[in-house]
């Protein structure tokens, strides 16, 4: 079946032509399956920055180290923020240092720790985009349904068409389709991509994260480059629908609001990000401490920006593979599961 797909994918392909996955499990999932060496050579693959923990900005990762070495306070967050380096520090050296920061696995362990601390402040830090927004949402209304006034959020969310506009709006990257991120629109439908076709003529198809959804979506997109046609497609209809998850989204809308968030290697994109409405104020961190992040720096020689953007890849990296390896990493893309210098350094991959 595989290869009756890769062969269908070299009949459609007609001309040149670059595909951007913008999520990063697609990334994983290209390198590790060898998905780029079934392509025709004509097709090739570019990487983009849907890693929530890859696009953290430092000057963000700061306001959460600067928040975690407050006295008293409990900080709680997913495995892969503890080992991004910020400006000059990280959570995991924050914790050996005496912070109490805990790792978590959803906002709902978070809650347990503000019902099972009463006396400590708890602030989960909230990243991702919006796949994980609703959630977050729900435990901001089960705090406010529990009367837990010890539970806080520091939001670092990101919403993706946006900083997509963005993107395209730069020119930096030629591109001919997009991969879709699955997840993402599992939340959101398939309905928020239609700009991308209807403003940028760029064929635009969902992806699902197993090797024969991400070659269906290349091979529609294939087919809509050889028809000269710009369309939304869906490639992962057992999880995606054009109006997406209505509850999760009412739930995301009934406590954030768009705001203007930070991306690394983009810089600052309006109605990026998520901050909480004012009704929910007193579960904002951000407002409800005093803290100083200080100055933000960027670690020398590190081109997770770049790569972000799709201008560059891990290879072009001075720093990859001999400085910069999963067991000392220099930037955030070697440090997340789903960043691309982790998963070139894991699975091999070329500049294409």
């Amino acid at each position: 079946l595989v290869a009756g797909v890769a062969r269908s994918i070299s009949r459609h392909t007609t001309k040149e032509a670059r595909f951007m996955e913008f999520c990063g499990g697609h990334t994983v999932a290209i390198l590790k399956s060898g998905i780029r060496q079934l392509l025709p050579p004509t097709l090739k693959l570019t990487s983009g920055p849907g890693c929530p923990v890859c696009v953290t900005d430092n000057a963000d990762l700061d306001k959460a180290i600067a928040l975690a070495r407050l006295p008293n306070v409990i900080l709680a967050s997913f495995g892969d923020m503890l080992r991004v380096p910020g400006s000059s520090s990280s959570l995991q050296e924050a914790r050996a240092a005496g912070s109490d920061v805990r790792i978590v696995y959803s906002p709902l362990d978070a809650l347990a720790l503000a019902r099972n601390n009463p006396e400590k402040p708890v602030i989960f830090l909230a990243i991702g985009f919006e796949t994980t927004a609703p959630g977050v949402a729900a435990s901001v209304l089960q705090a406010k349904q529990e009367g837990l006034e010890n539970y806080y959020i520091l939001s670092l969310h990101k919403l993706c068409p946006p900083v997509i506009k963005v993107l395209l709006d730069s020119g930096e990257v030629n591109l001919q389709g997009l991969i879709c991120p699955g997840h993402v629109s599992a939340i959101i439908g398939s309905k928020p991509w239609q700009f991308i076709a209807r403003d940028y003529s760029i064929p635009c198809v969902v992806s699902g994260f197993e090797p024969l959804d991400i070659l269906q979506c290349v091979d529609m997109l294939a087919q809509q480059v050889a028809k000269g046609e710009s369309r939304v497609e869906i490639a992962y209809r057992r999880s995606v629908t054009p109006e997406g998850n209505l509850t999760a989204i009412k739930v995301m809308e009934q406590v954030f609001q768009p705001a203007p968030a930070r991306w690394r290697g983009v810089g600052k994109v309006a109605d990026s990000g998520l901050l909480l409405k004012p009704e929910f104020k007193h579960f904002d961190a951000e407002l409800n401490f005093e803290f100083d992040p200080g100055p933000t720096k960027y670690q020398k020689g590190c081109i997770c920006g770049d790569i972000l953007r799709g201008v560059k890849t891990p290879h072009q990296c001075t720093l990859f593979r001999r400085v910069c390896t999963p067991l000392s990493p220099v930037g955030p893309c070697m440090v997340s599961s789903e960043g691309s210098c982790a998963a070139y350094y894991r699975y091999g991959g070329n500049d294409d």
